[in-house]
């Protein structure tokens, strides 16, 4: 499609009916996404199934473009022509918030959105891990939430952060791209700064934080050496450092941060990283009986034999200590999943599905334990 006609494309009264009555059923729907491509009826994502809303019209290129100039400012059209994809936020009637992304695939533009609740829910509510509160509680140190995409990451550390809201008197600044959800002031004050709108980068809002007196960061997502550079040296000089990352375990969270770092500063990042680590939350969301999609956890707190096997760059000793460690709150994946077998929330063939070890999880069934 032409980027000039993008841009000079008048926002059609039709599309954006379209746009709205798409996003209206995604609500109604409970989606957790919604989908819009050329030629193309909407498509809804629910309990991890697409569903096409078949009564629907379809989206033509026009209805497209249009899109792109009611989603995105006019500011960063431009932007989204030069790199051809493009993250926002878009809030409808100050109500509904969704994240976004417009691209281009095959020359056409599509829209992927992500529906935000305007509540944000509770560690309770999300039925996480009793000992995920813990998070709440430091006043430095590194934490890291991880998984792959569309895992829960952002519900989880949301919760984390409106719980430190609510119990902590601190000044929590966030550094995201885009926003996702608001937080209210409650005994902490909190300021959220959107990557392009409030600050250029991430790296250049986290350093400039540590110049605004916080007491809690947190990073929506490390993209670069420099913002994990900072990131360390600000849990290591006084404050509590949250952040995400698109990996599969603590283990390999931590490699995946040392791996980072050129070889000739591997050894300073690994004594550097067993200090100001504080823990790791690994996350997945499965299919439960009732339909919904629930989260499993493995978590992580760093003690001192896990600050050993960072320094010692023995990483795959991690899963062992992970399940020796449950009176210090650690949680393996499989202690998770099989917790949830127990409780009727997670069917036993589905919990063997997403186990990595399954005899290991069998043998979980039959402990007594809380998580």
């Amino acid at each position: 499609m032409d980027g000039i006609n993008i841009l000079k494309e008048t926002i059609s009264g039709k599309s954006n009916e379209k746009l709205r009555k798409a996003m209206a059923l995604a609500i109604e729907k409970s989606a957790s996404d919604l989908h819009l491509c050329v030629g193309h009826k909407p498509i809804v994502r629910i309990n991890g199934d697409l569903v096409v809303l078949s009564e629907e019209e379809e989206f033509s290129e026009n209805d497209m473009a249009s899109i792109v100039n009611i989603l995105l400012p006019e500011s960063r059209r431009q932007r989204f022509l030069q790199e051809r994809d493009i993250d926002f936020s878009y809030s409808l009637e100050d109500k509904i918030r969704f994240r976004g992304n417009i691209y281009f695939q095959m020359n056409k533009i599509s829209c992927s959105l992500r529906l935000i609740p305007n509540v944000i829910k509770t560690l309770d509510d999300l039925a996480l891990p009793k000992v995920i509160h813990s998070f709440t509680q430091p006043k430095q140190g590194f934490v890291v939430v991880t998984g792959p995409s569309n895992q829960g990451k952002s519900t989880t550390l949301a919760a984390i952060i409106d719980e430190i809201t609510k119990t902590r008197n601190d000044h929590i600044i966030t550094i995201e791209d885009p926003i996702e959800y608001i937080f209210s002031d409650n005994q902490s004050i909190i300021d959220q700064r959107e990557v392009d709108k409030d600050v250029a980068t991430f790296d250049k809002g986290l350093r400039a934080s540590l110049r605004q007196d916080p007491d809690v960061i947190m990073v929506g997502e490390i993209r670069d050496l420099e913002t994990m550079t900072t990131a360390l040296t600000a849990a290591e000089t006084g404050h509590l450092v949250f952040a995400t990352l698109h990996t599969n375990s603590a283990a390999e969270t931590i490699h995946r941060i040392i791996d980072s770092f050129p070889g000739d500063r591997q050894n300073q990042i690994r004594a550097q990283l067993s200090t100001a680590l504080f823990g790791i939350i690994s996350q997945r969301l499965v299919p439960s009986i009732n339909g919904t999609l629930v989260p499993v956890c493995e978590v992580l707190f760093n003690n001192t034999a896990v600050s050993n096997l960072i320094r010692d760059n023995k990483i795959h000793e991690v899963p062992s200590i992970i399940e020796t460690s449950a009176s210090q709150g650690m949680v393996s994946m499989n202690k998770s999943l099989a917790y949830l077998v127990k409780q009727g929330i997670v069917s036993l063939d589905v919990a063997l599905n997403y186990s990595l070890n399954p005899t290991e999880l069998k043998s979980y069934l039959n402990q007594k334990y809380e998580i």
